[in-house]
């Protein structure tokens, strides 16, 4: 008798799902007994950690990972994070163990009483199969789903009797497209408003990225010869940041993002959302003339546009097609951007000094040294909020999958994200290393992370420039015009302290000089260091 334990494992192995995520509980034990040898289990010690990271590991593989938490609880904890995973369009299968069959209508102690809607709205599926036999079905359906554009996270209720039942139905394994390709006469109707433009724009976004276009986009920047915003907060860099037709990052309030397009008669945003704001700015969506083209391969990205024509289409795939029918204005005048280039939401202040001995540091003067500590093929993975736009001043991206945050804006995501991010350079032995940016607010949200670092020997690098405060928090009461907001500062956090008791390496470093030889230290390490740098608190303008 085949068991529909063996019949699942048989149809992940061909799939490729061998590395599991996990946080284990009395209702999942039943799916790992007996793991198999050439399996392996990826400990983490809270489901939003365990989440984000096999969010990180994806997204550096690009191949679909599988998740397994405990019941109703641990998806109620994973939410966090799988609210980023979603906005990240990862393909990630999240399973979770559910009480045994016979007792569901007494519901009893750690059941999930509705698993269809427990993970909403942040999955693409949600399925308890209706009786055992369907259980290995229900994964093939699930990669099925998670793998098609929109790519995405997918949750499979599993009762804990199921797995020693027989295996009754045929599992067939199938293959699915990861990109849907473009209406050709559609594509066509965007070239053609593109080549009649006088003064056209781009906008790309982390689906370019994503879909590995950036030689795509690099195409057909240059034949065009039109600048290159990065879109309103893009988790991924879209562009490479030193091309002469960079412009900067748009910022991501409705008002100043039109008016920073202003002069273009056609804007075509590429793989982003048309837009993402935060705080609210009044003025139009686009300048007054413009004409908006939106390529996504979410069709309901599309649909909630507030402006604009669409096409749904893979961006990599629709920046090719472009530039195939797209004369070439290459020769035209040569548009230069960096006279006028800025960073995501911030202002054109002078830079500042050299950091030499400077006690404490600003938080632009760490990100200069840290550049300068760093070797060049570095990922950086950012958590740091109140600093993005220093982050963004002192360091170009000019490589592809340099930089990765959270979609969501949720905190808690990067920390364990750059753990599965680690973790995928190590098996995919391209071994760029790894420097996760972590405030001392953010950090508190997934320290835990760091156990399945040094579980794994992962050798990554976190930095948290320690302000004392929820700097980006202050920044927009001060924007909102709300004083007297409780709960904003976080005296007495030693985040190194932390590190420590989870087995990592903690140390602390104030001045440029200690910031360099932390570093020296932690690239030769094996395993995961934090460095604590305490840093001035000023409060950053929020826009």
């Amino acid at each position: 008798m085949t068991t529909v334990r063996a019949a699942t494992f048989r149809l992940l192995r061909e799939l490729g799902l061998t590395t599991i995520f996990g946080n284990p509980g009395s209702t999942e034990e039943t799916f790992l007994e007996n793991f198999p040898d050439d399996f392996r289990y990826i400990l983490g010690l809270q489901e939003a950690s365990v989440v984000a990271a096999a969010d990180g590991y994806a997204q550096v593989t690009r191949r679909p990972v599988l998740v397994n938490v405990h019941t109703a609880a641990g998806v109620s904890n994973a939410l966090g994070t799988l609210d980023s995973t979603f906005q990240n369009k990862t393909p990630l299968i999240l399973t979770a163990g559910q009480q045994t069959r016979e007792m569901l209508l007494l519901e009893p102690w750690l059941v999930n009483p509705d698993p269809q809607s427990i993970a909403s709205p942040w999955v693409k599926w949600a399925h308890q199969p209706a009786r055992p036999q369907d259980v290995p079905a229900a994964f093939m359906r699930a990669y099925a789903i998670a793998m098609q554009p929109p790519q995405g996270p997918v949750f499979l209720s599993l009762p804990l009797d199921d797995w020693d039942a027989e295996s009754t139905v045929p599992t067939a394994v199938r293959s699915v497209t990861s990109r849907v390709a473009a209406d050709p006469d559609r594509l066509a109707e965007f070239a053609a408003a593109l080549a009649s433009a006088e003064n056209p724009v781009l906008v790309f976004g982390s689906d370019i990225a994503r879909g590995d276009g950036w030689a795509e986009a690099v195409t057909l920047a240059e034949r065009l010869n039109a600048p290159v915003w990065a879109a309103p907060s893009s988790e991924r860099v879209p562009f490479p940041e030193d091309h002469r037709l960079y412009a900067g990052g748009l910022p991501f309030a409705q008002g100043l993002l039109s008016e920073r397009l202003a002069g273009h008669d056609v804007i075509l945003v590429v793989g982003a959302p048309v837009f993402r704001y935060y705080p609210w700015v009044p003025g139009a969506y686009i300048p007054a003339g413009s004409q908006l083209l939106h390529i996504t391969d979410d069709p309901a990205e599309s649909g909630r546009a507030p402006v604009g024509d669409s096409l749904v289409s893979d961006s990599t795939l629709a920046l090719r097609g472009l530039a195939e029918i797209l004369p070439d204005r290459s020769a035209d005048t040569v548009v230069d951007t960096q006279e006028h280039r800025l960073a995501p939401h911030a202002s054109a202040e002078p830079r500042p000094e050299d950091p030499a001995d400077h006690d404490p540091l600003t938080a632009r003067q760490l990100f200069r040294v840290l550049r300068s500590a760093t070797p060049h093929d570095t990922v950086i993975v950012q958590e740091s909020p109140s600093n993005i736009a220093d982050l963004h001043s002192e360091w170009e991206f000019t490589q592809p999958d340099s930089y990765f945050a959270m979609a969501s804006g949720a905190l808690g995501w990067d920390l364990p994200a750059a753990v599965g991010i680690a973790l995928a350079q190590r098996d995919l032995t391209t071994h760029r290393p790894v420097l996760a940016l972590i405030g001392d607010g953010s950090m508190q949200f997934s320290p835990q992370a760091l156990y399945t670092a040094v579980r794994e020997e992962v050798p990554l690098v976190v930095v948290v420039p320690n302000n004392g405060e929820y700097g980006i928090l202050k920044a927009f009461a001060e924007f909102q015009k709300n004083p007297g907001v409780p709960g904003l500062d976080l005296p007495g956090l030693k985040p190194h302290l932390i590190a420590q008791g989870y087995g990592a390496t903690g140390v602390v470093a104030r001045t440029a000089a200690e910031v360099r030889a932390a570093l020296d230290g932690a690239w030769e390490r094996s395993g995961p260091t934090v460095i604590e740098v305490p840093i001035d608190p000023a409060i950053p303008p929020l826009v």
